[in-house]
């Protein structure tokens, strides 16, 4: 009974044809030379071989720029926190920089931490290109120093690097306490921290 089913499946034509060509691939494997084999077999494993290394290296490539990129990034909000915040405590030096960090992630300005740092803006009061933080201005090349930059650094990654919870939900402006400017009375007011006041 079984071999009469067997029989019945092999007389199907899909199933001799595959038959057939496992046959003449045998056949052809035994009775060739193999010097061909071997060249397409050793070419083929190159080939592999090479594709891996490339992959590799242009992934190497990848994250090493991207760690520059960050490098930098965070270097950008390492100084913004130093000048604009560097009196105040860790939470108010959180605070600035999230705000930062949350221009970064709005629609509304860059998406960058450097760009978002170093914008500037038309006034028109001014008649003049105006930074969106003051210091930008007056500082834009100056380095920090001191136990005052480390903590400013030390600030700048627990935010970066999203360690550190956030204190002011949505925040995208804030000023310091001793001035009123006009803006403020258009928006939100979400905390005062230190000796700034943060908006939505």
């Amino acid at each position: 009974m079984i071999r009469v089913l067997l029989w019945r499946i092999y007389s199907w034509p899909v199933v001799r044809r595959m038959a057939r060509w496992r046959r003449d691939l045998l056949f052809y494997v035994f009775t060739r030379e193999k010097e061909n084999l071997v060249f397409f077999s050793l070419s083929g494993a190159f080939v592999v071989l090479l594709c891996s290394l490339v992959y590799f290296a242009y992934t190497d490539h990848v994250r090493a720029v991207s760690a520059q990129q960050s490098d930098i990034e965070l270097a950008c909000l390492a100084r913004n926190i130093y000048f604009e915040a560097r009196g105040e405590s860790i939470a108010g030096q959180h605070a600035v920089a999230e705000v930062t960090m949350n221009r970064v992630a709005s629609k509304k300005f860059p998406n960058t931490v450097c760009d978002v740092v170093y914008e500037k803006r038309w006034d028109r009061i001014r008649k003049r290109y105006v930074g969106a933080f003051s210091w930008t201005e007056l500082e834009a090349n100056s380095r920090g120093k001191g136990i005052a930059w480390q903590r400013a650094v030390a600030s700048a990654q627990a935010v970066f690097d999203g360690q550190q919870a956030p204190t002011v939900h949505g925040a995208l402006f804030y000023h310091a306490d001793s001035i009123e400017p006009r803006w403020a009375k258009t928006k939100q007011r979400v905390a005062k921290i230190g000796h700034h006041i943060f908006y939505e």
